[in-house]
C-alpha cells in the first residue's frame, strides 16, 4: 500500500515544563544516581535566584556539587576542555547545566571529552560520539536556543575562527527541567533575538529536506506561539503567561529541529559568529529573510503554510506575491521586536564574505536545506544582508 508516510526517527528528552521544573533536579540527580554533580552556568546566571534553586534542590538531595561557571557567549573549545577536566578531577558523574545555550552547549562537550577522552573537536560533524556521555540534566534560562532538547551542540573554535557543529543522539540531554520563571531575568534585546532564534529553528526545520509529520506539526506550533506572543511579551516581560508560550515555542521549535535539522541560515549563522564572535540569535535575525528569499523556489507550498501560519493572507498570491508578502512581513517582525540591525553595523566586513561562504558551505546544516547552494549563492546573500 502506498503512503505518504517516511519513515522517521524522533529523539526527545524526559521532559517536565512548567513553572518550578528547575526544584526538581535533586530528585532526578538523585534517580541517575549521582555522587557528584558538575553544576555548568555562565557568571551572569550564577547571580540568580534560578542558580540558589538548584543549588538547594541538589543539597536537599544531599548531592555534592562542584560548580563551573567559566563559560562565554559562543562557548569556547577551551571552555569545554576545562570544565572537562574539572569533571574528572572532582570525581563528578551527572551534567547540570543552567543557563542559556552557551552553558547548555558546553555541558554537552564536557559530557563528550569526559567519557571519550578526546579533544571536542574530534567530535565535529553527524554521530561521531562512540562512547556514551554522562547524565545530561538541563535547565534553560532562554527561550530560543533549545539546546535542552536538541542532538545539536555548537562550540566555538578561536583558533580557526570558525564555529564547529557537531550533532548526535548521544548528547540529547536525558532531562530537560522547563521553567518559564527561569526567564523572568532576560533582558529585553535578549528576549527578541533568542525569541527570532526560536522562530528561525521552526521555519527552518519545517521545510527541511528532513522535515516529516512528527517535525511539521511541532514547527508550525512554534511558529505560531512565537509570532503571536513575542512582540507582546516585550511589552509586558513580567507576564508569566506570556512568557510560558515563548517557552513553548522554543521547546516545539527544538524538537522539530534536532529531528528535522537546519538550514542556510543557521549554517550561515555559525560562520559568523566563529569569525566574529557574534550572538547567535542575532546573525540568524539578520540573514531570515534574505535565505527565504534564496530557498523560496525550491518550497513554495511549504512557504505558503509558513505564511498562513505566520497569520498572513495568502488567498490568490502567486509565487512571487507570497514570497514578498512573507519577506516583509518576517522584517516588519523583527522591526517590531526591536532587532534593526544589518550585518555592516555589526562590524562583517565585505572582504571576509568569500571566507564566511566557504565555512558556511561546509556547515552540516547545509545538507538539509531546500536549496543546495553555491559558494558564489551564498556570497549574494550575505551580500544583501550587508
Amino acid at each position: 500500500m502506498n503512503s505518504s508516510f517516511h519513515l522517521r526517527k524522533y529523539v526527545t528528552p524526559e521532559i517536565i515544563f512548567g513553572r518550578g521544573a528547575r526544584h526538581y533536579v535533586g530528585r532526578y540527580a538523585q534517580q541517575f544516581m549521582a555522587t557528584k554533580v558538575l553544576l555548568v552556568s555562565d557568571v551572569k546566571v550564577s547571580q540568580t535566584s534560578w542558580f540558589d534553586d538548584v543549588k538547594k534542590s541538589l543539597t536537599e538531595a544531599d548531592i555534592c556539587f562542584e560548580v563551573f561557571t567559566g563559560v562565554t557567549p559562543n562557548p569556547r573549545v577551551s571552555e569545554v576542555m576545562t570544565g572537562a577536566e574539572l569533571y574528572r578531577s572532582g570525581g563528578c558523574n551527572v551534567i547540570v547545566a543552567l543557563g542559556g545555550g552557551s552553558p547548555m552547549d558546553c555541558a554537552k562537550g564536557i559530557g563528550m571529552v569526559s567519557s571519550n577522552r578526546m579533544n571536542v573537536t574530534a567530535f565535529e560533524g553527524v554521530d561521531l560520539i562512540s562512547s556514551p556521555v554522562p547524565p545530561l540534566i538541563f535547565i534553560p534560562t532562554t527561550a530560543g536556543s533549545s539546546a535542552d532538547v536538541s542532538q545539536f551542540c555548537i562550540l566555538s573554535d578561536r583558533r580557526a575562527l570558525k564555529k564547529i557543529a557537531i550533532v548526535s543522539k548521544a548528547i540529547v540531554p536525558d532531562v530537560a527541567l522547563i521553567d518559564p520563571e527561569t526567564t523572568i531575568s532576560m533582558e529585553n534585546y535578549l528576549t527578541a533575538c533568542t525569541g527570532v532564534d526560536g522562530l528561525t529553528h521552526a521555519i527552518e526545520a519545517f521545510v527541511s529536506m528532513g522535515s516529516g509529520v512528527l517535525t511539521d506539526s511541532a514547527a508550525l506550533e512554534a511558529i505560531s506561539l512565537i509570532r503571536n506572543n513575542l512582540a507582546e511579551t516585550l511589552r509586558d516581560p513580567e507576564n508569566l503567561d506570556l512568557r510560558e508560550k515563548i517557552m513553548l515555542g522554543s521547546m516545539k521549535a527544538g524538537l522539530a529541529f534536532s529531528n528535522a535539522s537546519l538550514g542556510a541560515v543557521h549554517a550561515m549563522s555559525h560562520s559568523l559568529g566563529g569569525q566574529y564572535d557574534l550572538a547567535h540569535g542575532e546573525c540568524n535575525a539578520m540573514l531570515l529573510e534574505h535565505v527565504i528569499a534564496f530557498n523560496f523556489p525550491a518550497a513554495p507550498e511549504r512557504f505558503r503554510v509558513v505564511a498562513e501560519t505566520l497569520g498572513l493572507d495568502v488567498r490568490g498570491l502567486g509565487d512571487n506575491e507570497l514570497k514578498n508578502a512573507l519577506m516583509t512581513d518576517v522584517m516588519r517582525f523583527k522591526r517590531e521586536v526591536g532587532i534593526a540591525d544589518r550585518l555592516t553595523q555589526k562590524g562583517v566586513q565585505y572582504a571576509d564574505v568569500t571566507d564566511l561562504s566557504r565555512k558556511a558551505v561546509a556547515d552540516a546544516c547545509m545538507l538539509t536545506n531546500p536549496r543546495q547552494p553555491s559558494r558564489r549563492d551564498i556570497e549574494v546573500i550575505f551580500e544583501e544582508a550587508m
